[in-house]
């Protein structure tokens, strides 16, 4: 169940909702005693209600190859790289409380990627994602830009407590971005066995055709205990031609009742009200999730 966060005149009540429910089907091969081919499909699905059609999205869809000495290869439609290892850290929330870059961020779809084995604490991934011009018309294309390449990637090294990640986005506009660059960095640092804590950086250039520069800056820590865990941030967000900054913090805690259940209860609020017109209350979500 989640409240909060609507727009000005809108009803923003309490309600039951279906938090992203997946189902998956994944497959794997060893080829060799070093290589293995593996594959996977993933569609979300509306599960809080009545619905045709239920599945409304297929959200992976991909193949690839692994081997420990010469890396990853992988094509299809998969999240984000630049998400998955390099922002990953803040990506504690089931629902929201996450600011730095998603998922699907110039990914999911039509996409090639490599990682690198990991060598002494290092890893490379990079991935490039191909947008057609199939499909749109003359005026989206004038738009978007037409067709385009977005690439992107990123370096992380772990040694001992520490997690040092650094990577990039070709924001392209087709996909969505501003047709600059996006940059990330991240540190994660386990101070003891039921404490860490995280500091991240996100920037992306303004400009005059499509606007959307931003400075984001966010810290956090994650305590756990027992069957307990606990997830604490804050970001300050400069958002380019915004009157002011924008102050966001999150909390966060899970309860796992057992490997493939927990609970969990989430608290939010963006602050989106400090630099437009939106009527912000505080969104909260309580819920519960069971993992096949």
């Amino acid at each position: 169940m989640r409240g909060g966060g609507a727009k000005d005149g809108v009803d923003n009540g309490e309600e039951f909702r279906n938090f992203g429910s997946r189902l998956r089907i994944t497959a794997g091969h060893q080829i060799t005693n070093d290589l293995r081919a593996f594959a996977r499909v993933e569609w979300r699905f509306t599960g809080d209600e009545r619905s045709r059609p239920g599945f409304d999205e297929v959200r992976n869809s991909y193949l690839g190859l692994e081997s420990e000495q010469f890396g990853t290869f992988m094509a299809g439609n998969y999240n984000s790289f630049y998400d998955n290892y390099v922002m990953t850290p803040f990506d504690v929330y089931v629902e929201r409380g996450y600011e730095f870059a998603g998922g699907g961020v110039q990914a999911r779809g039509d996409s090639i990627g490599y990682k690198t084995p990991e060598i002494e604490g290092f890893q490379a991934v990079i991935s490039a994602k191909h947008f057609s011009e199939r499909g749109l018309t003359e005026a989206e294309i004038e738009e978007t830009g037409g067709s385009d390449i977005a690439v992107q990637g990123g370096v992380v090294y772990e040694a001992g407590p520490a997690r040092l990640a650094l990577g990039f986005v070709d924001d392209v506009a087709i996909g969505g971005g501003n047709d600059e660059m996006r940059y990330g960095a991240t540190g994660a640092f386990i101070i003891t066995d039921a404490f860490s804590a995280r500091v991240g950086y996100e920037t992306r250039s303004d400009n005059d055709v499509y606007g959307g520069g931003f400075d984001k800056i966010g810290v956090g820590a994650t305590f756990v205990i027992d069957s307990w865990a606990f997830f604490a941030d804050y970001y300050n967000i400069d958002v380019a031609g915004a009157s002011s900054d924008r102050n966001a913090w999150a909390l966060g805690s899970m309860y796992k009742l057992s490997k493939n259940f927990d609970m969990f209860l989430e608290l939010n609020d963006r602050n989106l009200d400090a630099v437009n017109d939106y009527e912000e209350d505080m969104y909260y979500a309580v819920g519960a999730r069971y993992h096949f």
